[in-house]
This record gives C-alpha cells, structure tokens and sequence, in this order.
C-alpha cells in the first residue's frame, strides 16, 4: 500500500505544481511575454514536446517546477522580454502561480462541502451529559460561538484549533444568545488520560448542522478559506517564536504518511466517501500552504521576487540582475538544505 499512497502523493503535488505554473503561464503569456519553456519537475528531463515558441517538459523530480521567461533573469533586448515589461505586469506574473494555488483551494473546498452529508455550524445543539463542564461553566444550547480566548470563529475549525493549542482546558468564550452578545470567561472541559501519560480535551458539546445548498456551500467555503489561511498564518508564527520546532515540520516523506493515514482509514471502518471528503480537506491545507509559502518574501521564492519589484517600483530603477541572482541562489540553496534535513526527520520518525 506505501506504493499507492507514493503515487496519491505525486498525482497531488503534480496538480498543485501544474496548476501553480499554469498561473504564471497564463499571467506571462496575457502580458504578452515570451515564456521559453514550461517545465512540471526537475531535474533530467524525462520527455518534452514544443508548441510555438515554447518547450513543455517532464521532468524527473516531482519536487516543483518552473516558466522559464525570456530576460527573466538576463538582459534581452527582446520587447516580449519578462525585464521590458512594466513593473506592474511583473509583479501579476510573478504572484499568479500562488493565487492559482489559492483559487485551487477555494474551488476544491467548494467540491468537498457540496459532496457532504452536511454544514457544520458552530452553534450549540446539545451536550453529552447533563453535568458536562462546560455547560456547568455557561455554556447553553442555542449558543452560538463566535469567539475562542479571542480569536474570531469562522468556522467549526476555528474552534477545533483553540482546543487543540490550549493546555489549562478553560476557555474565553464569546457566543451569541437570543440575539445578545455574551462572554463566558471560563468555559471548562474534561482531560482524558492517553496510554502514554498525557491527557487530551474532550468535548462534550456537539453543533447543529445546516442543509446543503449553493448559498451554504459558499458561505461556508468561504469562511473555511479564511480558516485555514489563517491557521496557516498562526502556525509560522509559532515556529518562528518557537512554540514548534524543525522536529514539527513535514516534508515529503511525512505527507506521504499523511496520506497513508487519511487513505488507509477505510481499513478500520472509515467509509470511502468519507475518506474521499477527508483527502480533498487535507489537498485544501497543502495548496493553500503553497499559495501562502510562495508568497512570503523568503529569497528564491515568488513572494522575494515580488519584494524586489516592489523595491524596483519605489527607487524607479531595477536591482542589478546578479545582486538579485545571488540572493535568489543562496536561498534555494537554504531551502534545499531545508528540505533535506526535515526528509531525514520524517525517515527517522518512521523507526
């Protein structure tokens, strides 16, 4: 089964990466730039075919991809040269492949909600048990929870995350009830004893569902995008602070587990379609942390060449092409060496 889930993984990554490059492909060629080659991995090439002026390419590596442009990182007297376009036009090229990346997220969360038995709310349907602590603690049916220690809830996932970071098992909660906006400053839950000594939350309320329909499905499409966008954001900076370590990182090898754990789950009663909606959640998560990654001003990455741009746009001439290169090839090497260490994490978990 490891060689099917390796497969599930390549089929995900390659649709993330054509759709990414498809972005820039799309914007460089609207713009009118010349796009030379137009490339789905790297490394070797393994088979290519041309069509006009431009080489599409296979390549060995399922690890990313590129569009190569005319004077993308070299003069070229060439007009339909990427460096001869206006600053604005660059700056659309170089941000599509990352917001196609998020427009892949938005429209596979609208598939995965329009395929589900239901909408989850995060208003209050009932409790457990009569003497449940958060009920003890304020909670009442008919609330509806807009706040957890703080932070807005979009969506039921909001509420999933503050639960999952808390460690005291009291929570900050403001709800609405009968149309009045009520905080609840210590709404209490129970811990369960695990089998290696720790303990974990247990919920003991449940939500009210909502039909399926086009406005639900959007709304809530919508809302969970910001969710998860958002989750996103929170997750960098915890590690940047510290909160996570490399050790908490997942490269290839570990997504590759990820799957084997969403895709293996039929074999202990999951139902498949229900593992289906699971696996679009979990290509939701990875396009948008694509999207977003990309777009962090990190060198070698979509979001540093936007910032140089930037920086091009505001002094009114271009950063010198191999100043720019340097910074662009330290980082990638930065970010192989990345990649390499946390592939050696994920292989060493698995023993």
């Amino acid at each position: 089964m490891t060689f099917l889930y390796i497969v599930i993984a390549i089929l995900i990554f390659g649709v993330i990466i054509i759709i990414h490059e498809a972005g820039h492909f799309a914007a460089a060629k609207s713009c009118g730039v010349r796009v030379n080659e137009f490339s789905v991995g790297m490394g070797p090439k393994l088979f290519g075919w041309g069509k006009g002026e431009t080489k599409y390419n296979l390549r060995a590596l399922p690890i990313g991809g590129f569009v190569s442009m005319e004077g993308e990182d070299e003069f070229s007297s060439d007009p339909r040269a990427f460096g001869n376009k206006p600053v604005w036009q660059r700056l659309i090229i170089v941000c599509a492949g990352a917001a196609m990346n998020l427009v892949l997220g938005f429209v596979i969360l609208i598939i995965a909600t329009s395929f589900s038995d239901g909408i989850t709310t995060t208003k209050v349907a009932g409790f457990y048990s009569e003497d449940s602590p958060s009920h003890l603690s304020g909670l009442e049916v008919g609330d509806e929870i807009t706040r957890v220690n703080g932070m807005r809830v979009f969506c039921d996932t909001d509420i999933s995350y503050q639960f999952q970071i808390d460690e005291d098992r009291t929570f900050e909660m403001t709800v609405i009830r009968n149309g009045e906006k009520l905080i609840l400053p210590s709404v209490k839950f129970d811990g369960s004893a695990a089998d290696d000594g720790t303990s974990s939350l247990v919920i003991d309320f449940y939500v009210l569902g909502e039909k399926v329909n086009p406005l639900s499905v959007i709304s809530y499409s919508a809302r969970k995008f910001v969710s998860v966008g958002r989750m996103i954001w929170l997750s960098l900076y915890d590690l940047i602070r510290g909160r996570y370590t490399i050790n908490d990182l997942s490269g290839p090898v570990g997504i590759v587990g990820a799957i084997g754990d969403v895709v293996g789950s039929t074999a202990h009663g999951v139902p498949i379609g229900e593992m289906l909606l699971n696996l679009l959640n979990f290509v939701v998560f990875i396009t948008i942390n694509v999207g977003i990654f990309n777009l962090l001003p990190i060198p070698a990455l979509d979001g540093a060449r936007a910032f140089f741009l930037i920086i091009e746009a505001i002094r009114r001439k271009p950063i010198k092409p191999e100043h720019e290169g340097l910074v662009h090839f330290v980082g990638l090497m930065l970010l192989f060496g990345l990649m390499i260490v946390v592939t050696f994490l994920d292989i060493k978990k698995l023993f």
